[in-house]
């Protein structure tokens, strides 16, 4: 079956099949919040971007194999509100950013900074620090060696834009730069994006409206 990226709470998963990655995409909660489930094809390890709802769903998701690490995009409360069941069940270390960790109610094992490197079994993942949706939102890079670069990018970006400032002007200027120079700079059209709600897309498909982002303030 072809990827989509297109899930729906209570609906199936779906799978992105890559050479050393398989990547496994679920809706949970009454936001409609993306989890996304990375499995190391050499080793079988496994690591979750963010338990967000729905611990059944996740666990089930997950399987008899546990995780080895479950990462938590951003402190927001939809983002984290099956970590402690998550972590109880599968003894998972937890990775949330520096900035952000003391704002999430289960203890952060390692704090995440910018360029900082996570490992799932061979796989490498880049963390970004991204300023502007909360103080210490991470994104999460992996620059397929086989094909082009894959991004998680929490609450950051979406399709149709950055993620919200709460009509912050700042906050605002601080995540669109941050998007820019650190997401959208380094890395090719290609690159597909795994927000934390909602449909995929590309920075192919984005880039062209970066300038109206920047000039609606939003």
């Amino acid at each position: 079956m072809t990827y989509s990226g297109e899930v729906t709470v209570g609906g199936p998963a779906d799978v992105h099949e890559l050479k050393d990655l398989m990547i496994t995409k679920v809706a949970v909660g009454p936001m409609d919040n993306n989890a996304y489930l990375l499995r190391c094809r050499a080793t079988d390890e496994q690591l979750l971007i963010d338990a967000a709802n729905d611990a059944h769903t996740l666990l089930g998701t997950i399987g008899d194999d546990g995780i080895a690490s479950v990462v938590t995009t951003h402190r927001h409360g939809d983002h984290w509100q099956a970590l402690a069941e998550v972590v109880a069940a599968t003894g998972a270390r937890t990775h949330a950013g520096r900035h952000d960790a003391e704002g999430i109610p289960v203890p952060t094992d390692v704090l995440v900074d910018d360029g900082d490197t996570i490992r799932v079994g061979q796989v490498e993942l880049t963390a970004r620090h991204i300023v502007g949706h909360t103080p210490g939102s991470v994104v999460l890079v992996y620059d397929d060696p086989h094909g082009h670069p894959h991004v998680f990018t929490g609450d950051c970006l979406f399709p149709g834009g950055v993620g919200n400032t709460f009509k912050d002007p700042d906050a605002f200027a601080s995540l669109i730069h941050d998007v820019e120079t650190k997401v959208f700079d380094p890395l090719p059209d290609e690159t597909w994006v795994y927000p934390g709600h909602g449909n995929d897309t590309t920075l192919g498909a984005e880039r062209p409206h970066l300038p109206e982002w920047r000039a609606r303030g939003w």
